[in-house]
């Protein structure tokens, strides 16, 4: 990955549904360059996905989990990853092992997923942080 791959990921991470075209005008190369690059880097799953961001007015929240020693941490991920209002689930370092993105009606559809985390037999413990302001990087 080159510098021009770095700059076509920055715009496409601000609006995945940026033109090839304008790419192209503001990274100062043709269309089908930029085309050819986002086909390979999706090729290669550099790209893994394009996705929408909603404004929805709903509850977002990040909830951290910790899981007990010897539990394979990718397939309790994977569990969670099929909960509907979860956004992203990233396996981490440090105290919590697992943190979940969430987009929830409310705070009772938020505590509804703490709940069923906490049920879960490989949790240990949760923390919950509501996300009170979003802004692009």
């Amino acid at each position: 990955m080159d510098d021009l791959d770095r700059r076509i990921l920055s715009i496409l991470r601000r609006d995945a549904r940026t033109p090839y075209t304008e790419i192209a005008d503001e990274v100062g190369t043709s269309e089908g360059t930029v085309r050819n690059r986002v086909d390979r880097m999706t090729e290669e799953e550099t790209i893994e996905r394009f996705t929408v961001t909603t404004s929805t007015g709903n509850v977002k929240a990040m909830i951290e989990i910790s899981v007990e020693m010897n539990v394979n941490t990718s397939e309790v991920s994977a569990r969670m990853a099929e909960w509907e209002e979860v956004d992203f689930v990233w396996q981490v370092s440090g105290e919590e092992d697992v943190v979940l993105v969430v987009d929830a009606v409310d705070t009772r559809a938020v505590n509804e997923l703490i709940t069923q985390a906490r049920e879960m037999d490989e949790v240990k413990s949760t923390k919950t942080r509501l996300i009170l302001d979003e802004r692009l990087g």
